[in-house]
């Protein structure tokens, strides 16, 4: 399936988000979307690191929205 993948920073003070990054690929399923974002989250040059993802597919249907969580990545686990 595609998707796309919005890479975020958020502001403490009011929770407003300020996209700094976005991919478009396809994936298998969802699992695999979330996987890839955390990959992508930290291997991408973006102007700042993300500390959270929103991932909707083709007809722009959330199908995932989180924190990017570094203990999952180090473990290489994915926490939806």
């Amino acid at each position: 399936m595609k998707i796309v993948i919005e890479f975020y920073r958020t502001r403490g003070k009011d929770d407003a988000h300020a996209v700094v990054g976005r991919e478009t690929d396809e994936v298998a399923d969802v699992e695999g979307a979330i996987e890839l974002a955390l990959r992508l989250s930290q291997t991408l040059d973006l102007p700042q690191r993300p500390d959270g993802i929103t991932i909707t597919d083709a007809d722009g249907r959330v199908l995932y929205s989180g924190d990017v969580d570094a203990d999952a990545l180090s473990e290489g686990r994915s926490r939806p």
